[in-house]
């Protein structure tokens, strides 16, 4: 019996030894909180313990629940650039120091959101200047998983030459520019994963309960039966063993090997693609901390299925604003940028995937509230996928912010198409400017208009600017018009814009079957 509470003694004691209060990687030093809105804070400690917090005169109490976790709220406080501490006791005390209130967004997609400062146009200048040390940058690493994540290894940094170098250049640039305009201190969270499909940064739960994804989900299952089965697993041993004979051989005879080495099953189903891998793995720790908005990047993996991204996209907003709990916050993105050979041949010009994907990101700011679009049809690099323009991308979607949200009066919104009127062998185009006035850029010649007849066939057309809003748009051979586009292909030769230097969106007023629409 003495054995007996010897030993639930000596148990007792080695819980109470491993008792330690835990905090998240996204709450920490350094860090900032949206100011004027409630912020959650959590963590996790021994089942049953009190925990309390305190901060800017507040106290708040929580009991960590059966697994540990517990959360509490924090009041809504303004802005404050003065380092403040946030204490924390439950079986232990933890203080967080040189904590700031102000402005947080999350800063997301592909790599051209996660292109850094470091590989942009003025590196040298932007890095040695950006000493800004009430801008505070976080990373989260890229973890691909079906199991759900509750942390990330990261850290809270101030912004200064040796921090920034590394971090998302449009994140950077776009934090900068709302710290200038708002003199408040602004929090920036990135995680971005370049490649990434916009599928693999939803909950994969709800994606299978929307009968739209029915196909990408049946794709998707059959992808990991082939990927998970023995023949997979064999045939991957095979290649690689066969690439390593011919890499040693090239080394015995002293020749180059480039070859690239066989791609193992265990890359797609770790990785940036599969329905659910970013969300389980990079955007889960970082739900629930208190944001003000987001800014996306990202299309260029989806562009093939541009059809169906009209509905994903749309639904991955929607998806994140309902696991945030924090309403329809502002999500503003980028459209692709010009990217690929320009074509000569108006009809080859026109088949283009990146142009329907371009689309389908317009066509979201009509879907979801508080959305906006920032278009670089003017900004791409025919050669290379990464434009290192990225400080006119920011501040293009910095524009939104500022206006919609932070009641500034500022052009924010690129023109859109609106109507055409097809008369007299011609196509009178209307946009909506949104205040500005068309002109062009470069040459005074309208550059970027195809028109079609009832046959379909495209041909580069003629436009002259006729009003504020308005164009008239002719071909030789098109005698009926039917249809017209402008900056409708992968690279467009497109010089409109307003005077206020937002290019106009490019736009189709016609319905013909897109490319990427899943056939039969």
């Amino acid at each position: 019996m003495k054995l007996t509470t010897l030993t639930t003694l000596l148990a007792a004691l080695a819980l109470t030894a491993r008792a330690e209060l835990k905090l998240p990687a996204i709450i920490g030093d350094h860090m900032v909180l949206q100011q004027k809105q409630t912020n959650p804070l959590w963590g996790w400690d021994t089942p049953g313990t009190e925990v309390t917090v305190k901060f800017a005169g507040q106290t708040k109490t929580a009991k960590a629940g059966a697994d540990g976790k517990w959360t509490v709220k924090l009041d809504p406080v303004p802005a404050n650039a003065k380092p403040a501490t946030i204490s924390i006791k439950g079986s232990s005390a933890k203080e967080l120091q040189n904590v700031l209130v102000g402005e947080v967004w999350i800063c997301s997609g592909q790599s051209n959101m996660q292109w850094n400062v470091g590989s942009s146009w003025d590196a040298d200048l932007e890095i040695a200047t950006a000493k800004y040390p009430n801008i505070r940058l976080i990373s989260v690493p890229q973890v691909g998983t079906q199991e759900p994540q509750k942390d990330f290894n990261g850290s809270w940094k101030e912004c200064s030459p040796e921090t920034v170098g590394g971090f998302s250049a449009v994140g950077f640039f776009y934090g900068r520019v709302l710290h200038r305009m708002l003199d408040v201190p602004v929090g920036l969270i990135n995680n971005a994963w370049g490649g990434s499909a916009a599928e693999a940064w939803v909950n994969r739960g709800e994606l299978q309960k929307d009968p739209r994804f029915k196909l990408l989900m049946e794709n998707t299952k059959n992808n990991e039966a082939s990927l998970t089965s023995e023949a997979a697993k064999k045939k991957f041993a095979d290649d690689s063993a066969a690439w390593k004979k011919r890499q040693e051989e090239a080394q015995k005879a002293g020749k180059p090997f480039n070859e690239r080495a066989p791609r193992s099953p265990d890359s797609w189903l770790s990785g940036n693609a599969r329905p659910g891998n970013i969300y389980n793995g990079v955007l889960l720790p970082t739900i629930g901390y208190g944001i003000k908005g987001a800014i996306w990047y990202q299309g260029e993996s989806n562009a093939g299925r541009a059809y169906e991204y009209a509905s994903l996209f749309p639904f991955m907003i929607q998806n994140w604003r309902t696991e945030w709990q924090q309403g329809d916050f502002p999500f503003y993105w980028v459209q692709l940028a010009d990217f690929m050979a320009e074509k000569t041949d108006a009809e080859q010009a026109t088949a283009s995937q990146w142009a329907e994907l371009r689309e389908s990101q317009t066509k979201t700011q009509n879907a979801i509230k508080n959305g906006g679009q920032a278009v670089i049809i003017d900004l791409g690099e025919a050669n290379d996928i990464h434009p290192k323009n990225k400080r006119d991308v920011a501040e293009r979607l910095a524009r939104w912010a500022l206006a919609k949200d932070y009641g500034m009066k500022l052009p924010y919104r690129s023109p859109e198409f609106k109507s055409a009127e097809f008369t007299g062998g011609k196509a009178v185009v209307t946009l909506d400017t949104f205040g500005g006035t068309l002109r062009t850029v470069d040459v005074s010649e309208v550059k970027g208009f195809v028109i079609c007849g009832e046959d379909k066939k495209w041909a580069w057309a003629e436009a002259k600017i006729i009003g504020k809003d308005k164009l008239e748009v002719s071909a030789k051979g098109v005698a009926k018009p039917i249809a017209v586009r402008y900056a409708w292909s992968d690279n467009p030769v497109c010089n409109l814009l307003t005077t206020d230097g937002l290019p106009v969106t490019p736009f189709r007023s016609d319905d013909f079957e897109m490319l990427t629409k899943p056939k039969p």
